[in-house]
C-alpha cells in the first residue's frame, strides 16, 4: 500500500510539472499548508543569528511558521534522493531560475521603465559568493524578486511556478518562453544543503526571507535587519558536510562553465587572485642597502664598474598579493542565437575553440535554424583531427553535441539526437520546445527527439557533401587551379576522410535510411586512378559503353591487388577495378549491393560477368572441349569444399585460381575473421563460401594436364591437379588444408627434377661427432668463464693469452661442421 501510494505521488509530480509550462493550469485551488502564526514579530535576538549560523539553523523569532502537508513531504523526499542522480545539477537549476527572473524583469521594463529601476539595480547579473567559515554558499540575481504571497505559494508548495503563472498572463500579450523560476528544480538544493534562506524583494513589496530545512516546515519573516536588496532574490546555502567541494572557487567555475556557459547574463563569482603590487618602504629601503653594500665592494675590485653601476637606476620591487574580487565566469556568447548573416568566419572558429576546448579551426560548419513541429537552434562542426581513441573506442564514443533547453545545458550524453558513425560532430542544439520532465537529467521519451535527429543527420551530411564537392569541382577540367582558396577547400576532405572515412563506412553498414548519401562521400584507389583517390560517381563516369557492373577488389594492399590473378582479363578488357585495402570494406559490401542503378560485382567471385558476346561463344566452345577434364578433376581433388571446376574467364597468364560463390566469404573475408580473437568458428564454418576452382584452358600447363588426362583416362595425373589446386588456394589468399601434405607433393616434384633416386629418407647421424662436438663447446664454455675472471685479476699479456686460445679453441670446435673460421669465431665470442 505505501509502496503504491509513493509511486502516485511521483506520478503526480511529473504530471504537474509537465504542465508547468504548456498547460494553463490553475493550481490555487490545491490545498495549501495549514498556517501558524507565531506568538510575536519582535526583532530578531542576536541569539537567533548565532544560533542560525552557528549550525542549528533555528528560524527567526518573528516569522511566520508553517508546515508542509504530509503529502508534500514525501513528495519532497522523492525529490531529493530518487530524481537527481548528480548533486553538481543544484547550481544549474538556481541560476537557470534566477536568468529566469532577469528575464521577467527585462520584458517587464520594456514597457514600464521604471520596473528596472535607476544605478546598480539595472544592472541584470548574477553574483555567486563563499563564506568557507559558516559554510555557506550564496547566490543572488536582480530578477523580478517574489512578495510575501509569491515566497509561500511557489516555495511553499510543490510544482506551482511563478513563471508559469506569469506565462499565463502574457501568452496573449507576448511570446516569452522560460522554463520555470522556483518549480520542483528549485528543491535540489537540499541535495547539497541541510538549510536554505531566500530572501526576495519585489518592486510591490517588501523585503521578505523564507527559511526551511526541508524537515517538515517553513517560515516567512519580513527582513528588517538584512542587506536591502533593492530588488531580486538572494538564496543562502548552508552546505553538509560532506559537500564542502562547492565551497571551492575552481569547483563553481567548473560547474558554470559546463552548465550555464551561455545563459544570457553574465554570471560573477567573488574570488580570489594573487597579483604584483609594488614592496612597502621598509621591504624597498632594505633591498637598496644589500644594491649598495654589493656595490662598495664591486668598486673596490674595479672602479669602472662603480660607473655604470651609478648610472643604472635600481629595478622595481614587486610581492605576490592575495585579491578579491568579482570575477566573470561567462564571457561567451550563445552564437547560435544570432542570425547567420551576422557572424563571419572567425567568429564561428573561435566559438568552435570555445565548445571543443582547442586551438584548432573547424573544417566546416552548419549554422541552422528548424521549424515545424519542432523548433530549434543549432551550430554544427567538423573539426579537423579525430580524437586519437576514436576508432578504438567506436561504441563507447559518446555524443560531441551539447543539448540545452532555453540556452540552460541539459546534457552531452543523449545518444537519440544523433547516429554513432557521426558521434564526431561537434556543436550546440538549443530547443524552446523540447518537453522535459521533473529533472531536467532525463527527457522524456519524445517524438520531438527523433525529429530533431533526422535533421541533425541531415545537415551534418549536408556540411559533409559540400565538403566533397568543393574537392571534385576544384579537380575539374575546366576549374582554375590557381584559385588558392579553392586549392585550400579542395584539400579539406581528403583530410576529412583521412580522419573520419571509417566512420562513414560504418554509417552506411548501421544507417540503412542514408545509405546512398553515405556511399556518395566514399574514396578510394582504383586501377586507374594512381595514388589519386575517387569516389562512385568519378567511377561511373570512367565507365566504359556498356558496362553494367561496378568491379572491386577486397585485399590487404594495393600491390597485392594489382599483381591478382582475378583481375588480369578485367584489366586486359580496360575495365577499371576499385581497389578495397581496409577491413571495413568487407563489411561495406555485404550491406551496399547497388549504388546508382548500378550493381557492384567481387572480381573474386563466381560469375563475373564481363559482357562481350564473341568471349562468350569461344567461352562456351572451350567448357565442351574440356568437359571431361573438369569433371575428373573435381573427382581426383575429393574435397567437400570444391563445389566445381570451371573454365574461367578471368584469367589471362594464370594457369588457375580459386573463387567463392556469390553469396560466401571471399578469402580476404576468411582473413579477417581468422583473426577475431573472439570470433565464432561455428558460424565461420557456417559463411564460408564454397571454393571453386577456375582453370585457364590456354595455359600451358592446364592444356599438358589435358593431354596427359586423355591420354590415360583411367589414371589421370592426380597428384598435378592437386599440386595445381593448393598452388591456386594460396595463390587466391585462402590457407591449405594440410600443409605438410602439400609440402610433401613439392618435395616430390623437386626431386624429380632433380633426377634423384630413391626416396627421400634421410640417413642417421653419427652420435660420436655429437659426443665430441658437445665436449669441444664445454671447453670453449670454460674458457670464456676463465677469460671473464683474468680480465679482473691479471695484466694485460695474461689477458691476451687466455683469449687466443679461447679463439682457437671455438674455431676448432666450430670447423666440425666446417663452417667457421677464427673469425666468425671471434665474433661469436664477443656476442658471448
Amino acid at each position: 500500500m505505501g509502496r503504491s501510494y509513493r509511486i502516485c505521488l511521483a506520478a503526480a509530480c511529473l504530471a504537474l510539472t509537465a504542465c508547468n509550462v504548456h498547460c494553463a493550469v490553475d493550481l490555487n485551488d490545491m490545498p495549501l499548508a495549514d498556517e501558524t502564526i507565531s506568538a510575536g514579530h519582535g526583532k530578531e535576538t542576536d541569539v537567533g543569528i548565532a544560533d542560525r549560523e552557528g549550525g542549528e539553523h533555528a528560524f527567526r523569532g518573528n516569522s511566520e511558521k508553517f508546515e508542509f502537508q504530509a503529502e508534500v513531504n514525501r513528495l519532497m523526499d522523492i525529490l531529493i534522493n530518487s530524481l537527481y542522480s548528480n548533486k553538481d545539477v543544484f547550481l544549474r537549476e538556481l541560476i537557470s531560475n534566477s536568468a529566469d527572473a532577469l528575464d521577467k524583469i527585462r520584458f517587464l521594463s520594456l514597457t514600464d521603465k521604471s520596473q528596472l529601476g535607476m544605478g546598480n539595480d539595472a544592472d541584470l547579473d548574477i553574483r555567486m559568493s563563499i563564506d568557507k567559515e559558516q559554510r555557506t554558499l550564496t547566490i543572488r540575481d536582480k530578477g523580478v524578486g517574489m512578495t510575501k504571497a509569491d515566497l509561500k505559494n511557489n516555495l511553499g508548495t510543490i510544482a506551482k511556478s511563478g513563471t508559469s503563472a506569469f506565462l499565463e498572463q502574457m501568452q496573449k500579450g507576448g511570446d516569452v518562453n522560460l522554463i520555470g523560476q522556483f518549480g520542483v528544480g528549485f528543491y535540489s538544493v537540499y541535495l547539497v544543503a541541510d538549510y536554505v534562506e531566500v530572501t526576495s524583494k519585489h518592486n510591490d513589496d517588501k523585503q521578505y526571507v523564507w527559511e526551511s530545512n526541508a524537515s517538515g516546515g517553513y517560515a516567512i519573516s519580513e527582513d528588517t535587519e538584512g542587506e536591502q536588496l533593492g530588488r531580486g532574490t538572494q538564496i543562502k546555502l548552508f552546505l553538509k558536510e560532506e559537500t564542502q567541494e562547492y565551497l571551492e572557487e575552481a569547483k563553481l567555475k567548473e560547474l558554470v562553465e559546463k552548465y550555464s556557459e551561455f545563459i544570457n547574463f553574465p554570471i560573477y563569482l567573488y574570488a580570489s587572485k594573487e597579483v604584483d603590487v609594488p614592496a612597502d618602504e621598509a621591504a624597498d629601503a632594505e633591498a637598496v642597502e644589500s644594491e649598495v653594500s654589493d656595490e662598495d665592494e664591486e668598486v673596490a675590485d674595479d672602479e669602472d664598474v662603480e660607473d655604470e653601476e651609478e648610472e643604472e637606476e635600481a629595478a622595481p620591487k614587486t610581492v605576490k598579493e592575495t585579491q578579491w574580487g568579482w570575477e566573470l565566469l561567462n564571457d561567451n556568447k550563445a552564437l547560435w542565437l544570432r542570425s547567420a548573416n551576422d557572424i563571419d568566419e572567425e567568429e564561428y572558429d573561435k566559438f568552435f575553440q570555445a565548445i571543443s576546448k582547442t586551438t584548432d579551426k573547424p573544417l566546416a560548419y552548419s549554422h541552422f535554424k528548424a521549424e515545424g513541429d519542432v523548433e530549434f537552434k543549432s551550430i554544427l562542426f567538423i573539426p579537423g583531427k579525430a580524437p586519437y581513441d576514436f576508432m578504438n573506442n567506436y561504441y563507447q564514443n559518446k555524443p560531441s553535441l551539447k543539448l540545452y533547453v532555453r540556452r540552460v545545458f541539459i546534457s552531452d550524453d543523449f545518444e537519440e539526437l544523433i547516429p554513432k558513425y557521426l558521434s564526431f560532430v561537434q556543436g550546440i542544439v538549443d530547443s524552446d520546445t523540447l518537453p522535459l520532465q521533473v529533472s531536467r537529467e532525463n527527457l522524456q521519451q519524445h517524438a520531438a527527439l527523433k525529429t530533431i535527429k533526422k535533421k541533425l543527420v541531415r545537415k551534418a551530411l549536408d556540411m559533409i557533401r559540400k565538403l566533397a564537392d568543393a574537392e571534385t569541382d576544384f579537380e575539374a577540367e575546366d576549374a582554375d587551379k590557381n584559385d588558392a582558396e579553392a586549392a585550400e577547400d579542395a584539400k579539406k576532405y581528403s583530410t576529412f576522410w583521412k580522419e573520419f572515412g571509417k566512420a562513414i563506412k560504418l554509417g552506411i553498414i548501421e544507417d540503412v535510411q542514408n545509405r546512398q548519401r553515405l556511399a556518395k562521400l566514399m574514396r578510394f584507389e582504383t586501377s586507374k586512378s594512381g595514388a589519386r583517390e575517387i569516389g562512385l560517381d568519378a567511377y561511373i563516369a570512367n565507365m566504359k559503353e556498356g558496362q553494367k557492373s561496378i568491379y572491386y577488389l577486397a585485399g590487404e594492399t594495393k600491390e597485392e591487388l594489382e599483381n591478382s590473378p582475378f583481375s588480369e582479363q578485367l584489366l586486359e578488357k580496360g575495365y577499371e577495378i576499385i581497389y578495397f585495402t581496409d577491413p571495413v570494406d568487407e563489411y561495406v559490401m555485404q550491406n551496399l549491393m547497388e549504388y546508382d542503378d548500378f550493381k557492384f560485382q567481387s572480381a573474386s567471385k563466381e560469375d563475373l560477368k564481363l559482357g562481350d558476346k564473341d568471349a562468350k561463344k569461344e567461352n562456351k566452345r572451350l567448357k565442351e572441349e574440356f568437359r571431361g577434364v573438369v569433371t575428373w578433376w573435381k573427382a581426383a581433388l575429393a574435397d567437400p569444399e570444391v563445389e566445381n571446376v570451371k573454365i574461367s574467364t578471368r584469367l589471362a597468364s594464370t594457369p588457375c585460381v580459386v573463387v567463392t560463390s556469390k553469396y560466401g566469404w571471399s578469402a580476404n573475408m576468411e582473413r579477417i575473421m581468422r583473426a577475431q580473437a573472439l570470433g565464432d568458428a561455428e558460424r565461420q564454418s557456417y559463411m564460408k563460401g564454397k571454393r571453386i576452382l577456375e582453370i585457364n584452358p590456354r595455359h600451358p600447363l592446364i592444356q599438358q594436364v589435358k593431354v596427359k588426362f586423355e591420354a590415360d583416362p583411367e589414371n589421370g595425373p592426380n597428384a598435378l591437379a592437386k599440386i595445381l589446386y593448393e598452388t591456386a588456394l594460396l595463390e587466391s589468399g585462402f590457407q591449405v588444408k594440410s600443409p605438410k601434405a602439400f609440402n610433401s607433393r613439392i618435395y616430390t616434384l623437386i626431386k624429380d627434377a632433380m633426377d634423384l633416386k630413391g626416396d627421400l629418407t634421410v640417413s642417421p647421424q653419427d652420435d660420436s661427432i655429437e659426443v665430441t662436438l658437445l665436449w669441444h663447446f664445454e671447453c670453449c664454455l670454460s674458457m670464456v668463464v676463465t677469460l671473464l675472471t683474468v680480465h679482473f685479476l691479471c695484466d694485460e699479456v695474461t689477458l691476451n693469452a687466455v683469449w687466443s686460445s679461447s679463439m682457437t679453441l671455438l674455431a676448432s670446435a666450430s670447423s666440425m661442421y666446417g663452417a667457421l673460421s677464427i673469425a666468425q669465431a671471434n665474433g661469436l665470442l664477443l656476442i658471448v
